[in-house]
């Protein structure tokens, strides 16, 4: 059997999002920005498909920027605030994706100053320590919505009247949320927003960036010709963004995937729980994505876990893929307050809405098995 629970990392894309992009690479390949007839009707594909991204997220279709990913979405934004401003101090979570994290590093080789909050036990960040840290010459708050590590939700709409009373742009990184909880920008104090289409079953390579309206737009990345109404330049992506406008249409609107998912997750965690001793499931009291369960497997180490999965036929994560190829330990896992060692233990188990009550019994049957057999073997 194969079992892929990765579906943090990325998500299969589903046949109905695959059968809508087909025919832009064929018969309906026109230039989105060419006055024609093939141009025109390339347009307007990517114009409703604007409009289905935007209903997903509760705004209108003029406050959403195609990019190329969640990755660029979110460099946009803290470059971008950070180049019109030419200066100053920006605030992020210590367990941040490293798109936000690295590029708020890199500004600071560039004379900005960087605040990095802690988050508590459970992954979350305080609006009391937000509210101390802002300055007077804050510039941008980042604070990710869901983590892809452990799945903790963060109370957005907190955080963000923190940053609305102060006065400070407030972006959250929502390329995990978005499609897998209930968003609607019309109701959090939200001024920026990252999203991807690969996450929630579409496309690789296409991201949207949620500007809201009345707020100043970061500088560009990106410069050349007047695509995007002039946010980003390059010829856009229409069959990823055709995709991404069905994807983001697929997403249910009643709660059945959701509901279904966490039985399943809890038919998972419970199941470790029963059958393997000394584990932690990470953030287990918070808020959490639906589809996440982090597992520290204590005196082992995740890389030989994942490697027996593997052979198994099982795809898991030690935690985030951006970092896959790093032996550092999670710095996520670490700012829960866990040593390297114990970092070193933890596997991301990432459900979708094609996982099955088979796979996860399938996992539960070869997991423990993998986990006595390594424990015996293992020098920890």
């Amino acid at each position: 059997m194969k079992v892929y629970l990765d579906n943090n990392a990325t998500t299969r894309t589903a046949p109905e999002v695959v059968g809508a992009m087909l025919p832009y690479f064929g018969e309906e390949y026109g230039n989105a920005s060419s006055f024609h007839q093939f141009g025109q009707r390339a347009a307007k594909a990517m114009n409703e498909a604007r409009q289905k991204v935007a209903d997903l997220l509760g705004v209108t279709a003029e406050e959403i920027v195609f990019t190329g990913s969640g990755s660029e979405s979110n460099n946009y934004f803290l470059k971008g605030v950070a180049a019109r401003a030419g200066g100053g101090h920006l605030i992020v979570s210590a367990i941040e994706h490293p798109a936000v994290l690295r590029t708020a590093r890199f500004l600071v080789k560039h004379g900005f100053e960087l605040t990095e909050l802690p988050v508590d036990g459970q992954g979350l960040v305080s609006p009391d320590d937000l509210q101390k840290a802002i300055r007077s010459d804050t510039i941008l708050v980042s604070i990710i919505l869901a983590n892809n590590e452990i799945g903790t939700v963060q109370d957005i709409g907190a955080l963000g009247v923190v940053c609305r009373e102060a006065g400070v742009l407030f972006h959250t990184d929502a390329v995990q949320a978005v499609g897998k909880i209930p968003l609607n920008l019309r109701e959090l104090p939200v001024d920026y927003l990252s999203a991807s289409a690969h996450k929630l079953h579409g496309p690789k390579g296409v991201g949207a960036a949620y500007l809201r309206k009345g707020v100043k737009p970061p500088f560009n990345l990106i410069h050349g010709g007047h695509h995007e109404r002039r946010r980003r330049a390059s010829t856009e992506n229409v069959p990823g963004i055709v995709a991404f406008g069905r994807a983001a249409e697929l997403t249910p609107e009643d709660d059945y995937h959701r509901e279904r998912i966490i039985r399943l997750r809890s038919k998972l965690e419970v199941g470790i729980t029963q059958e393997i001793s000394e584990v932690t499931i990470l953030a287990r009291e918070a808020e959490r994505l639906p589809n996440t369960s982090n597992v520290l497997f204590h005196r082992l180490e995740g890389e030989s876990i994942v490697m027996s999965l593997d052979f198994e036929g099982i795809a898991v994560s030690t935690g985030s893929a951006c970092s896959s190829g790093s032996l550092e330990p999670s710095h996520v896992i670490l700012a829960l307050g866990f040593d390297h060692a114990q970092a070193q233990g933890s596997i991301r188990f990432s459900l979708s809405r094609y996982t099955t009550d088979e796979e996860i019994g399938y996992v539960l049957e070869r997991l423990p098995v993998i986990i006595h057999r390594l424990r015996n073997i293992s020098a920890l």
